[in-house]
């Protein structure tokens, strides 16, 4: 939660935090995420405008999670930007009497001049991930037949499958190179 009142409610006054708070659970996806507990560092500009605060900022964190093509472990770090606009509950109140345009149900609203951060953090920073991350952008992944990590091994191959409808006549060839 973050604390409003400072700020006033005088459109034009404006505060900078910064603050690290720890990672909630479950951000991110599958296979990349911030892990729980870990330090998000928050850079905020908190901006009173006439419909309530105008909330900017960028959320940085390390993440961890596995390459989509070969499973090897990736670590990286995100930054993430965000805007939001948190509108004060008694202008809601009163313009909902007159106008629908506050009625939005994802009108973010202060709640006694205080900012919930989580639903804003958590979907900034899980817009902002990579959908299928990489170890490295040009990652072979794995092979077909063996699973093989082909950056360890970039002249992989297998024998050409044999079709089994043809398997007796290779029987035949192998007979005819013994017999020379």
């Amino acid at each position: 939660m973050l604390d409003t009142r400072e700020l006033g409610r005088r459109p034009g006054s404006q505060r900078e935090v910064e603050r690290t708070v720890p990672a909630p659970a479950e951000l991110g996806i599958e296979v990349l995420r911030v892990p729980e507990g870990s330090p998000v560092r928050l850079d905020l500009r908190l901006e009173a405008v006439m419909e309530g605060v105008l909330l900017t900022g960028t959320a940085t964190a390390a993440l961890e999670g596995e390459c989509v093509r070969c499973l090897e472990p990736v670590e990286d770090e995100i930054h993430a930007r965000f805007q939001e606009l948190f509108v004060y509950p008694d202008l809601h109140d009163r313009a909902a009497e007159h106008d629908d345009r506050y009625l939005d149900d994802e009108t973010s609203r202060l709640e006694e001049d205080l900012i919930d951060l989580e639903p804003l953090l958590r979907d900034a920073v899980v817009l902002a991930l990579p959908f299928q991350p990489l170890c490295q952008d040009d990652c072979p992944g794995l092979c077909t037949e063996c699973g093989a990590r082909l950056v360890d091994d970039p002249d992989h191959g297998h024998e050409a499958p044999i079709d089994p409808r043809w398997a007796g006549l290779q029987g035949l060839q192998q007979d005819q190179i013994d017999q020379d």
